[in-house]
């Protein structure tokens, strides 16, 4: 349990963490095996100098005059080992069937000569004296602390260079390898085929490339089934309005009553839901209205006068002068949703224009209507989908109205935002994206 928590989510910092743990484990290894070579080889040749030595300096001392041998005592004394012309220090006696090599080394060069006696010094570090007596009686101590060649002042230098390579190694062989999974999520997660699609670079190693042709074909084929579904929408709602006419003209010459009235409302129904599939099919399928420069501010006070023109309660704030290059009729179209559905259920709105912080623009209606659930203001925008159950014309509309105004606010570079507003209302705001100069 406590492995998995500690065990990284994403998947870089997995291939990470192997890569590192093997690498530095593996070189740990190479590097042990090395340097417990290199220590065997200091260690053996230490003991055959100290052997070597020994064995010269003993007879050197021996054969002088007793008077001469404190000139030539320096001359002998190395980095492990000295000599002393005096009885040296007391210390444990030390036994030949477990002594150390450096105990070993001097007995081999001056044990059958002079039989020298080992003692064991208390010490921070192995410490050992050996004492003999020369020729003339006169007594000699050989000073011996063990230690193997320490390591050069560059090697923890070269350690922390192959380290930081391991480092650059790891990072590059990652991102080379997540990188192509991470455009692939990036492309799926904005995978949108009512747009206009991008192809993912089919460039790169085979299995990147593969990947990445697999997901255009899998993206053309989205957009080709969705395409033709949404021919077939239009082009049926389309036909539908040839024999809904005929059936208004039939029901004018019906004398007057009250199946005819039902009759005429039902038709009226049938027409303006044939005529919200149409424009749901148009809006989805794509604009091939051309883009032109407006006034953002101009265009929403026109909009705001028409409505105030028929006594609709409708209001602008925020209005500033801001030219954008936009599809005029699509962007009326999605205001109008919008107004048309705060007046439905509020019986006034308000639209607030504002600048964003990125050079885009917001565009919010708000009302103080009754609302939408948290739950499903993200499935309002859905087509047929009505907040309303009791499928009432009048009250529940088509369910495409918002379903509209988020396709045309695609085409336009744009998105659609739905929101709940503090005090009660709702607040659909139009963001548009910068227009480049």
């Amino acid at each position: 349990m406590i492995l998995s928590k500690l065990w990284p989510r994403t998947l870089a910092s997995r291939l990470s963490l192997i890569f590192l743990v093997g690498l530095i484990v593996a070189h740990g290894l190479s590097f042990g095996v090395q340097f417990y070579e290199r220590y065997q080889s200091a260690e053996a040749m230490l003991m055959g100098n100290l052997e070597n030595d020994v064995s010269i300096a003993v007879s050197v001392l021996d054969r002088l005059p007793a008077a001469e041998r404190a000139d030539w005592v320096p001359r002998f004394e190395r980095r492990t080992y000295r000599y002393l012309l005096s009885e040296g220090l007391p210390g444990t006696p030390v036994d030949l069937k477990d002594a150390p090599n450096a105990v070993m080394s001097i007995e081999d060069a001056v044990g059958s000569s002079y039989s020298p006696t080992y003692t064991r010094i208390q010490d921070a570090r192995p410490h050992y004296q050996a004492q003999l007596k020369l020729a003339d009686g006169s007594p000699l101590t050989i000073d011996v602390r063990p230690s193997v060649m320490p390591l050069s002042t560059w090697l923890p230098l070269v350690l922390l260079v192959q380290l930081t390579l391991l480092l650059l190694c790891t990072w590059l062989a990652v991102r080379t390898a997540i990188r192509p999974l991470t455009r692939l999520a990036n492309a799926v997660d904005n995978l949108d085929p009512n747009v206009h699609t991008v192809h993912l670079d089919e460039k790169g190693p085979t299995e990147v490339a593969y990947a990445a042709k697999a997901f255009n074909t899998m993206q053309d084929r989205i957009a080709a089934y969705l395409k033709e579904r949404m021919q077939l929408l239009a082009a049926i709602s389309h036909d539908l309005q040839t024999p809904i006419t005929r059936m208004k003209l039939r029901a004018e010459f019906m004398g007057e009553s009250s199946e005819k009235d039902k009759l005429w409302n039902d038709l009226g129904e049938i027409e303006h839901l044939v005529r919200e599939g149409v424009a749901y099919a148009r809006s989805v399928h794509g604009a091939t209205e051309a883009s032109c420069r407006i006034d953002l501010g101009s265009f929403l006070e026109s909009l705001v006068f028409d409505y105030q023109d028929v006594g609709k309660e409708v209001q602008l704030d925020g209005a500033c002068p801001a030219v954008i290059d936009t599809r005029p009729h699509a962007l009326r179209r999605v205001l109008v949703n919008l107004t048309d559905n705060a007046l439905k259920f509020a019986g006034a709105a308000e639209l607030h224009m504002s600048v964003r912080a990125d050079g885009g623009y917001s565009i919010k209606v708000m009302d103080r209507g009754p609302g939408i659930a948290e739950e499903e203001l993200a499935q309002v925008i859905m087509p047929f989908y009505r907040v309303e159950n009791s499928r009432n014309r009048n009250t529940g509309g088509t369910g495409l109205g918002l379903a509209i105004a988020q396709q045309l606010a695609l085409a336009l570079g744009g998105s659609l935002h739905l929101s709940n507003r503090e005090g009660g209302g709702l607040c659909a705001e139009l963001q548009l994206a910068p227009t480049e100069d």
